[in-house]
């Protein structure tokens, strides 16, 4: 799995889930609990990773949306 975005945006990054899925692609949000742990701050961004057979189409399907 590969990363293809980070924020502490919990709206942007479903924005970016929802994109990635209508384009047929599932991805993993990671650090999600590290993030609850330290209080919710905004201080630790959460991942958002795909297969890595998929980080090439995803990426550009991001890069198209205008989010990376």
């Amino acid at each position: 799995m590969r990363a293809v975005a980070a924020s502490t945006d919990p709206v942007r990054l479903s924005f970016l889930t929802a994109l990635l899925a209508d384009a047929g692609i599932e991805s993993v949000l990671f650090d999600t609990h590290a993030s609850f742990i330290e209080g919710s701050v905004g201080a630790i961004p959460r991942r958002l990773a795909v297969a890595d057979d998929d980080f090439a189409r995803a990426c550009r399907i991001l890069h198209e949306a205008g989010e990376c």
